[in-house]
């Protein structure tokens, strides 16, 4: 196995250099790729591209560990012993290692080995079996896209593969499981659209937390979205899982002032119990409705063949004593007249 140093391909001096990690706490290999877009570059030049792109986000440099072409080739980014900037909270514990694809791009049988050899020489160097992670198994993010996942998630067999149907994040072990929220009614993450992930992003940009945009904030919930978010969530004192970038109602709340979406009215209140002597043989009055539509709301009216009514009948008794029977509180006096407890647990 081969690797393309930095000097070879051109690198620039770093811009401050990253910070030392010793083998001894890298527990992870994160695999990744360019996302929408396909590469259309080759050789050194896609080194050059990633490294003046991640340069121009104020990065020290390339911010992958290492990054692996169509044919195969490794080149060098961070390397094995410096911080990556690749997955937040696991750049240190985390190897990453980026394919140079993406969209529809499927992976070369080249680049499959390449990338399993170096797994192999990451665990030899390591002295351990590193976890087999996907960029969105530590971050709420699509990437690596469903193939590579998919690849990833088989153990990463090296050569020619069928992928399996992406299995989604949820299911690994240690996984970002909330890539989409609903909160009001409306959801936020990734596959989110509308005019209230613009609002989050205005607002996010008010607060001081919209350095990832370079254009926009727009109607689309973005990897550039969750970024901001995570920054946002982590000046609110959030860590870990809390500050992965997607809202939580409470943060969403403190940002905005109120939510967007839908209101839901308040419950109605609870009648309050009129009193066992409007219930029985011979009684008529509105109370008897009102017990006998809760009767029919809560399950318990199979015995009305018409109503309910005002006036009572052995119907209300019936339905009355099968609530009661229902209900381990009211078995010792399930007789079918509503006293005070039946009336509560019936309309709480």
């Amino acid at each position: 196995m081969n690797i393309v140093g930095r000097a070879t391909w051109g690198a620039k001096p770093w811009n401050g250099t990253p910070a030392s990690v010793s083998l001894s706490r890298r527990t992870e290999f994160y695999v990744h790729y360019d996302g929408g877009h396909p590469v259309t570059r080759t050789g050194y030049a896609i080194m050059r591209a990633i490294e003046a792109q991640h340069l121009g986000q104020g990065w020290a440099g390339v911010g992958y560990n290492f990054v692996i072409d169509q044919q195969g080739t490794i080149y060098e980014g961070r390397g094995w012993d410096l911080q990556g900037a690749h997955c937040p909270e696991h750049n240190v514990t985390g190897i990453g290692v980026q394919f140079a694809l993406g969209g529809s791009q499927k992976p070369s049988a080249k680049a499959l080995a390449a990338c399993r050899a170096l797994y192999e020489k990451a665990c030899q160097k390591t002295g351990r079996s590193l976890a087999k992670r996907g960029h969105k198994d530590g971050f709420a993010t699509l990437c690596p896209g469903p193939t590579l996942y998919a690849w990833v998630r088989a153990g990463m067999p090296a050569g020619e593969y069928q992928p399996a149907p992406d299995p989604g994040g949820a299911a690994n072990p240690g996984s970002v499981a909330r890539y989409v929220v609903t909160i009001n009614g409306l959801k936020y993450g990734y596959g989110a659209k509308g005019s209230h992930i613009t609002q989050v992003g205005k607002a996010l940009v008010k607060r001081g937390f919209g350095k990832h945009y370079t254009s926009g904030p727009g109607p689309t919930w973005t990897d550039v979205d969750t970024a901001n978010y995570a920054a946002y969530q982590k000046s609110l004192g959030l860590t870990g899982t809390a500050a992965d970038g997607i809202p939580g109602e409470d943060s969403l709340k403190r940002l905005l002032g109120t939510l967007p979406g839908k209101t839901t009215a308040p419950p109605k209140p609870m009648p309050p119990f009129p009193g066992a002597s409007y219930f029985g043989t011979g009684k008529t009055n509105s109370h008897i409705t009102i017990l006998g539509k809760q009767l029919v709301k809560r399950g318990f009216g199979k015995h009305y063949t018409s109503g309910p009514g005002p006036k009572w009948s052995d119907a209300d008794r019936r339905n009355v004593a099968a609530f009661q029977r229902s209900r381990a509180e009211l078995r010792g006096d399930a007789d079918g007249i509503p006293g005070p407890l039946t009336w509560r647990l019936l309309f709480s």
